[in-house]
């Protein structure tokens, strides 16, 4: 096949399906489905008739009877090969790859069914408003040539998004999630969970940068985003097109910082953002993802996923009412994943400003 002809989506069969209608009997494959968005999209799968096999590093009992959970590394080449001999309709794959691995194993996943569902992020778009489909990627028009020599997460998801672009295939949906919180994942400017609510929790403030309060910012329900994943499943307008996974409901960060307080009593220092960077040592990383982020202003417009998929804006979950309802869930013993580093240097800045 000569490059860049396109190769057509696997014949339909008793493997393969092509509406998601009616889909009984068919089967889906979740790779690294455990985590915020899986979590919800799941069982919303399985309430659709499909059979869902979950794989993933964590160990996972099911209770519903059309999901099983499997624990291994669905980056192994030769375990996902075997796998895929069970013929998936629909693969939705959450997993982290470098370019080097997606550029190995895309093709083995194209072949072996009727639609891939690739994860990458908002973050891919520069700092345009509002945000769409056709808003330019960071990869494409930066000018940031320390940051272009990295593999930062906007910056490798867009080039393994090209891979599928430029690939023989077309049985692929690339779909853009802006920030979404679930059950254990809750965000406040570049601070996650362990930060942020198990801080608030203890009693304790947390650090934001200034700069930030300002910015508007764009958080979504993960419940929200499993009903747009599942309406793009063998849906025949999202072959081989992008979407951005989205509210169109925006607040500034210091609205969502009040939320916070409002619901689990958050406290927080505003501070500079040089001085909030250094939080984080020299990880450049954590500049990255303020800078091409998270001081932007991310006022989403959905309509692409509205139009595709049939949901109205008024389907969604409000971010208020949304992160009550998962906080609220949150079991009273929970452990957090150790972020012992930041809350040290968190702790040792407020000493310094006598906080």
């Amino acid at each position: 096949m000569q490059q860049g002809q396109q190769k057509s989506r696997p014949e339909t069969s008793s493997n393969f399906g092509t509406s998601n209608l009616g889909s009984t009997g068919r089967k889906a494959l979740v790779l690294g489905g455990t985590g915020a968005m899986g979590v919800y999209l799941v069982p919303e799968l399985a309430s659709m008739g499909y059979e869902v096999r979950v794989v993933s590093m964590d160990q996972v009992v099911s209770d519903n009877p059309r999901i099983s959970y499997v624990k291994a590394d669905a980056k192994n080449t030769e375990y996902l090969k075997e796998l895929l001999k069970e013929k998936f309709d629909v693969i939705v794959d959450f997993m982290i790859y470098s370019t080097a691995e997606f550029k190995e194993k895309h093709a083995i996943l194209l072949q072996n069914t009727a639609h891939y569902i690739f994860l990458s992020s908002y973050r891919v778009y520069d700092g345009g408003v509002p945000v769409t489909e056709n808003t330019p990627r960071l990869l494409d028009v930066s000018k940031d040539k320390d940051f272009l020599a990295t593999e930062d997460y906007a910056l490798y998801k867009a080039r393994e998004e090209d891979i599928l672009q430029n690939s023989e295939y077309d049985n692929w949906t690339i779909v853009r999630p802006a920030i979404t919180y679930s059950k254990f994942r809750f965000q406040l400017v570049t601070l996650e969970a362990p930060v942020v609510v198990a801080r608030a929790l203890k009693g304790l403030p947390v650090v934001l940068p200034k700069e930030a309060l300002s910015v508007q910012a764009t958080m979504s329900w993960a419940g929200d985003v499993a009903k747009m994943f599942s309406r793009l499943i063998s849906n025949s307008a999202a072959y081989r097109e992008c979407f951005t996974l989205a509210t169109a409901e925006h607040h500034t960060w210091g609205e969502i910082a009040e939320y916070y307080k409002e619901i689990i009593g958050l406290k927080y220092v505003g501070v500079d953002t040089e001085d909030y960077l250094k939080l984080w040592g020299s990880a450049a990383g954590a500049r990255y993802q303020l800078a091409y982020d998270r001081l932007f202003h991310r006022v989403v417009d959905n309509s692409k996923i509205l139009r595709v998929t049939g949901l109205n804006q008024a389907d969604f979950m409000p971010l208020c009412r949304g992160l009550e309802k998962e906080l609220c869930a949150l079991p009273k013993d929970m452990v957090w994943p150790d972020a012992s580093a930041v809350w040290k240097n968190m702790d040792d800045y407020l000493k310094r400003l006598g906080s």
